[in-house]
């Protein structure tokens, strides 16, 4: 697997597991836009930031352009 792939891959597990505390009433805005909490809403945001920012970066770099 590429590491697009793998990372594409990440961010679908990070989605799915946020939608199902999403609809089992487990989500907390204030936990979720908290980026300095170490609560799981928390952290779930940082770490699809991150590989989001990383695909994007890989993006760029395949086409050349810059952000």
């Amino acid at each position: 697997m590429s590491e697009k792939q793998e990372i594409i891959r990440q961010m679908m597990e990070l989605q799915h597991r946020f939608i199902e505390l999403e609809q089992s009433g487990e989500f907390n805005a204030a936990e979720y836009y908290d980026s300095d909490s170490d609560t799981e809403l928390a952290k779930h945001k940082r770490s699809f930031e991150e590989l989001a920012t990383r695909l994007v970066d890989m993006a760029h770099a395949e086409k050349g352009s810059h952000r």
